[in-house]
């Protein structure tokens, strides 16, 4: 390998890293954000949690085309393409902080839906890529765990940012308010795409493998399959809904008659991700030693106690968590249920590798169409967390009691890793 070689792929690891953790960052930008468009509508926390679900919707815009891109126009330009996507709806929300009223809303809305457009993209490109840059197997396997730390450590980082600028909400509370986290993005996304396409990186190949489209059988046909889609459906929504709706929460309780802050709100929720980091850090040589199905089993059983213990808790009963007040850290008094809540992102945390593997084994040739199909899935995150949030709005802003939901979702994921992952379609040629 030549030396001009051996740089383009250090410079290209470091810029699929990062994009690693862009996507992390913006996905995990629309829950927070929304504290602020909640506060200007009443207090909806279903209002409140629409940037998240345009943000998700794109996936099952979005999921399928940016594979078929990927394979018309190779690695680089979908990933350049997806960088100035992600400019632009970064930009968009940006200039929704100029307008005010319903027009800065919709405007909103419409670029946390075109910054989702771009994560699913960018979702589509950095794994493989990583991986191919890795020369796959244990090296390519490592630069991937590389990502996911990434991605982890930035999706904490944004609801404590967001957070911080915030600080105390009023009427008087604008999107404005958070324009350094929104510039810190676009920056990131300017740079990427400034030294992607200066820059020489390997293209891996792409396969020319079809399926026979006149077989009578698709990745639809595995019940396994099936069931592992709803799956992945459910646990981004698990996934998200928990810690999104952890921070409505916290910024309505009060601790000896004073409101928690937005900062120290925001820092707890970013536990959470915090947890996941943690958690696929210690995942990676967990998961090589035992099987999905017991990996998936056991965390689901964790995260289902978790949850209902977080139901059934007293809110007076408090506990302290360190935070982030927005200028120091310092104790923070929160009820126990969101020690409780925060703790279940250890167990999320390698849920989806665990899904994944069970969903796609015996799928053979069909297999490339189902991660199509899981990258629609995502779509999820941003349902089921809406969902939620309208049962805190009906029920009074009883939030625990929107904790059933997720509650149900974790079952369902504990009967897919014990029934409902097993292959009973093994007379399907693949």
């Amino acid at each position: 390998m030549t030396q001009k070689k051996q740089n383009g792929n250090i410079v290209a690891i470091i810029m699929m890293i990062a994009l690693f953790g862009m996507i992390g960052f913006v996905t995990n930008l629309a829950a927070p954000a929304g504290t602020i468009w909640k506060n200007q509508y009443e207090g909806s926390n279903f209002l409140g949690m629409l940037g998240n679900l345009m943000n998700f919707l794109a996936y099952a815009v979005m999921g399928i085309p940016a594979g078929k891109l990927l394979a018309r126009i190779g690695y680089k330009r979908t990933a350049l393409a997806a960088i100035v996507v992600g400019f632009a709806g970064i930009g968009v929300q940006f200039i929704s902080g100029l307008a005010s009223g319903n027009v800065g809303f919709g405007l909103y809305l419409s670029g946390a839906f075109v910054a989702g457009i771009s994560v699913c993209m960018l979702n589509t490109v950095v794994n493989p890529m990583l991986n191919e840059i890795g020369g796959g197997g244990k090296k390519g396997g490592s630069l991937l765990q590389m990502g996911g730390a990434c991605n982890s450590l930035l999706g904490t980082l944004a609801p404590i940012l967001v957070g911080a600028l915030i600080g105390e909400i009023t009427k008087g509370t604008a999107f404005s308010d958070v324009n350094p986290v929104l510039f810190i993005a676009m920056g990131i996304f300017a740079v990427a795409g400034v030294v992607l396409y200066l820059v020489d990186i390997p293209e891996p190949a792409l396969s020319k493998t079809e399926i026979d489209k006149s077989s009578k059988y698709s990745a639809w046909s595995f019940r396994h399959f099936v069931l592992g889609a709803i799956a992945i459906f459910v646990y981004v929504g698990i996934e998200v809904g928990i810690p999104g709706t952890l921070k409505f929460f916290l910024e309505e309780i009060r601790i000896d008659g004073v409101l928690i802050s937005p900062a120290a709100a925001g820092t707890v929720a970013g536990t959470y991700w915090f947890l996941m980091l943690v958690g696929r850090l210690a995942g990676a040589g967990i998961a090589a030693k035992i099987s999905s199905k017991i990996l998936l089993s056991v965390t689901s059983v964790v995260a289902i106690v978790l949850v209902f213990l977080a139901i059934i808790s007293p809110i007076s009963t408090n506990v302290s968590m360190p935070v982030f007040t927005g200028s120091a850290f310092a104790w923070q008094q929160v009820p126990i249920n969101a020690l409780l809540l925060v703790l279940v992102g250890l167990c999320t945390s390698v849920m989806w590798g665990g899904i994944f593997n069970l969903a796609v084994e015996g799928l053979g040739k069909y297999v490339k169409t189902a991660a199509g199909i899981f990258m629609m899935m995502v779509v999820g995150g941003g349902i089921i967390p809406l969902v939620q949030n309208w049962i805190v709005d009906i029920t009074g802003k009883n939030f625990m009691i929107s904790y059933w939901l997720p509650l149900a979702g974790l079952v369902y994921l504990l009967y897919y890793a014990l029934i409902g992952s097993k292959n009973v379609n093994k007379d399907i040629p693949v």
